[in-house]
């Protein structure tokens, strides 16, 4: 399962809450980024999709190696994105966090150790391609308390699969 949206939606919260509730594996993608995509991001500057090429290669990776299930954080902003994710997993299920841009701006302000610069939540909100309507997305509204948003995320992955 990949927990994704936009900066300041609270994807490693709520992954860290399923991952316990499920017993699975927990996955920061933010901890796979490299040096040099950590020191832009921190400048300001948008990471593009070739920033992004070997990050995503090794998450789906990642995910190919852990059969079992893992809960995974990423931003998954495009499409494209979340295909090369599920090639790597054919079962892969996404929940999507979905806010406003000014919601993320207030909480990507008020984090304090964070290498994410508030500056770019514009351009997340400028690439994001909305899953919504994708097979296996669940979509969610990020502001809602994290209890609420574990429980709704427990019960999806419980619920019967619909085709």
């Amino acid at each position: 399962m990949v927990i994704m949206g936009v900066a300041g939606c609270g994807k490693s919260s709520l992954a860290a809450a399923i991952a316990a509730a499920q017993g699975m594996a927990l996955i920061e993608g933010d901890d796979r980024h490299s040096t040099h995509s950590r020191e832009k991001m921190g400048q300001g500057i948008p990471l593009t999709d070739a920033d992004r090429a070997g990050w995503l290669a090794d998450l789906a990776q990642t995910l190919h190696a852990q059969p079992t299930g893992v809960v995974l954080t990423c931003s998954a902003l495009r499409r494209s994105y979340r295909d090369l994710l599920r090639s790597a997993a054919p079962q892969l299920r996404f929940v999507f966090l979905e806010l406003t841009r000014d919601e993320a701006v207030a909480r990507v302000s008020a984090r304090s150790a964070h290498f994410f610069s508030a500056s770019l939540v514009d351009s997340q909100f400028a690439t994001l391609e909305s899953p919504v309507g994708e097979s296996g997305v669940l979509r969610l509204d990020a502001t809602l308390p994290l209890a609420q948003l574990q429980a709704q995320v427990s019960a999806w992955l419980h619920a019967p699969v619909t085709v």
